[in-house]
């Protein structure tokens, strides 16, 4: 079967309630979806000082699983697919111990030689990458998915998959493909 490269912020691990609920500390109030749409929520007036967060031991230590990605990644697995997961985790040196604990946490069935802690995902030599940054996917020689996430929504250059069941049906659509072509 495939090798599956899947990125974790905002695709396994939801990052955005961590950050309204900072966003909403910091100025006494959470931004609109309309307002954070279509772009990050640092990138917003008052949100400048959300990015320090993500260099903070701990930040990514807590953060809520994305509706469905165990069970999607249980069945990749049960497909016959290799999962690793790919991170830019070098960017926020605080990061690694908690997305490696993290990992093990929720995903206690793949093995700790299958996560991929890198700089620059253009490196990962797998079949299919799962991100939700279009500037990983373009870097990356197979097949980007672009995982739906509110700063993406504007993006048109990859397949887009909104979900954890979206994500199956593209890889079962993947497969039917496969037995019809060999």
């Amino acid at each position: 079967m495939k090798r599956i490269a899947v990125d974790m912020d905002e695709v396994v691990a939801d990052v955005l309630p961590k950050f309204l609920t900072l966003f909403e500390q910091i100025n006494g109030r959470r931004p609109t979806e309309e307002e954070y749409n279509g772009k990050k929520l640092y990138a917003l007036p008052g949100g400048e000082n959300l990015r320090e967060a993500l260099y903070q031991k701990g930040f990514f230590a807590d953060l809520p699983l994305i509706p469905g990605a165990q069970e999607g990644i249980r069945s990749l697995l049960e497909d016959g697919h290799e999962i690793f997961f790919v991170t830019a985790a070098q960017e926020f040196r605080n990061s690694l111990e908690d997305k490696y604990d993290w990992l093990l946490q929720y995903f206690p069935n793949i093995s700790w030689k299958n996560f991929v802690f890198c700089g620059d995902k253009s490196i990962i030599g797998t079949d299919y990458l799962i991100d939700d940054h279009a500037f990983n996917l373009r870097t990356f020689k197979g097949k980007g998915l672009l995982f739906t996430a509110p700063h993406n929504l504007n993006e048109t250059e990859f397949t887009r998959v909104n979900n954890w069941t979206e994500v199956l049906a593209f890889f079962e659509r993947e497969k039917q493909g496969y037995a019809i072509n060999r």
